[in-house]
């Protein structure tokens, strides 16, 4: 009998995606040190790097000893250290943190559907080490007054309870009716949806003027667009209510037109980004009482499934979209 099981299809493909995502990050790190003029900037993101390739190396192991393919991610090929800055004033770290924000949705959702232990042991630790750089990043972006906080509110003095259904209005057929005021639950979706907007449409300017093809910048340029009318539309919510915007004071794109990335990477980042999005554009949904704010969002993530859609047509057309690992054709088989 053998000492392990098996892994499972499910494991395997949160394997093959965690290799995806873990050596793309590595090629961003790459690049992001060699440019990096801040000493702590480049200690964070030199130990990272360091953590990281370590689990790319366990996750290559078992592959390998359970006979799979290794996939090929992204490779030294992805990336070009000798190209000038194309982003400045700490936007490395800006970028890095929301690359450890979506890593710590993907970890514990990758838990959930793994069974044998040594590899729920991967997904545990790289958990850990995945909070533990999201705070370094947090804590270092506050320090140098490239971070805003969400508002600050007077706390409550007594609980209170819903009196009646116009607690959900937003909507309504009298366009004169009052709407309630945010509850602190959606302003802090409305935050983090707008900062994480922010720092994905520096990202995107930032791949739009450096991208190789025509058709690529030109989707780059499209979501530009499309990130600045989610920014606008949410930032417009919380003004009504008397609530500032969050800006960022950094993290522009330089004027350099070099690509440190390969098309393939930027395309493939983006695409991580719009599902990280769908997501937590779900989770405010779920939570906002209000009713125009879900249907605001349901929009945005109607125009982000969209928009995600057609940058996978671009990969899938130029060949630069790796298959996922798949099951066996039974019907093929059996004919």
């Amino acid at each position: 009998m053998p000492e392990k099981p098996a892994i499972t299809s499910s494991e395997l493909g949160v394997l093959w995606l965690t290799y995806q995502e873990k050596t793309m990050i590595l090629r961003i790190l790459e690049y992001f040190i060699e440019k990096a003029d801040d000493e702590k900037a480049k200690e964070i993101m030199t130990n990272l790097y360091g953590e990281i390739d370590n689990y790319v190396g366990k996750i290559k192991e078992t592959l390998q000893n359970e006979g799979a393919v290794i996939p090929v991610g992204y490779t030294a090929q992805d990336v070009n250290k000798e190209v000038p800055k194309l982003y400045d004033n700490g936007f490395d770290i800006m970028f890095v943190r929301l690359l450890k924000e979506i890593s710590m949705g993907l970890h514990s959702l990758n838990i959930t559907m793994s069974y044998r232990e040594d590899i729920v042991l991967i997904f545990k630790e790289l958990t850990t080490i995945t909070q533990k750089y999201y705070n370094l990043c947090t804590q270092y972006l506050l320090e140098k007054g490239l971070l805003v906080k969400s508002p600050y509110v007077s706390m409550p003095k007594s609980v209170e309870f819903v009196k009646n259904k116009q607690y959900l209005s937003g909507l309504s057929v009298n366009p004169f009716s009052e709407k309630r005021s945010l509850n602190t639950v959606e302003v802090a979706q409305l935050h983090h949806s707008i900062e994480s907007n922010v720092a994905g449409l520096q990202m995107i300017t930032g791949f739009g003027q450096c991208a190789n093809k025509q058709e690529v910048k030109n989707y780059f340029n499209d979501g530009a667009e499309l990130a600045k009318s989610i920014v606008k539309e949410l930032s417009e919510t919380l003004l009504q209510n008397n609530i500032q915007a969050p800006q960022t004071a950094g993290g522009n794109a330089t004027r350099s037109t070099l690509a440190p990335f390969s098309d393939k990477l930027m395309l493939y980042c983006t695409s991580l980004f719009c599902s990280f999005s769908m997501g937590s554009g779900s989770l405010g949904t779920a939570f906002s009482l209000r009713n125009d704010l879900p249907a605001k969002m349901t929009i945005f993530m109607k125009d982000i499934f969209e928009y995600a859609h057609k940058g996978a047509k671009i990969m899938i057309k130029n060949g630069w979209m790796e298959e996922p690992p798949q099951m066996e054709e039974r019907n093929q088989m059996l004919k």
